[in-house]
């Protein structure tokens, strides 16, 4: 068991719940992971993520995603935890170095998905470029509510996996 999990195990719920929040953004997804405890290691840890994480309602989901920032920008429009913000700039890395065109596409296409979805465009930026990011965006556009509102919980369910890689590291 890692040290980081071990002593996560120990902490009282209120704590608990606190400490992981960063790795999601959805109180409710928190809390059940911290009632969870113990979790002995890495791939019980993702597998109890997911099976609360796809428990969970549209709320929730809406409640994450809110933690980010948008594509191509370094702030959320929530109070989200340092460590999220942190975890965030990393994930977008690539799309932070883009040309203006790319970056004011992006703002652009973030303002249209935000107006048709009525929420934040989510995507797993991790390791991708502005353009492959805008590409992504633009296809998207074309999804239905119910398709995109699921496709976004999937992003974000791959974002939670890779933070929680990150988290347990230490």
């Amino acid at each position: 068991m890692s040290e980081v999990l071990g002593r996560w195990n120990q902490l009282p719920q209120e704590q608990a719940a606190r400490e992981i929040l960063a790795c999601c953004g959805s109180n409710a997804w928190a809390g059940s992971m911290a009632q969870k405890r113990p979790i002995g290691d890495e791939l019980s840890l993702i597998e109890t993520s997911d099976a609360i994480w796809l428990s969970l309602g549209e709320a929730d989901w809406i409640e994450a995603f809110r933690s980010h920032p948008r594509i191509g920008e370094s702030r959320a429009e929530s109070n989200s935890a340092p460590q999220s913000s942190a975890w965030s700039e990393q994930e977008q890395q690539k799309a932070a170095i883009a040309e203006e065109a790319l970056k004011t596409a992006l703002k652009w296409g973030n303002r249209e998905y935000e107006q048709k979805f009525g929420r934040i465009f989510i995507v797993c930026a991790t390791g991708r470029s502005a353009g492959e990011l805008l590409e992504i965006l633009r296809r998207r556009l074309h999804n239905d509510e119910a398709t995109e509102l699921r496709q976004a919980a999937e992003e974000q369910r791959k974002i939670m996996h890779i933070r929680l890689k990150k988290w347990i590291a230490g």
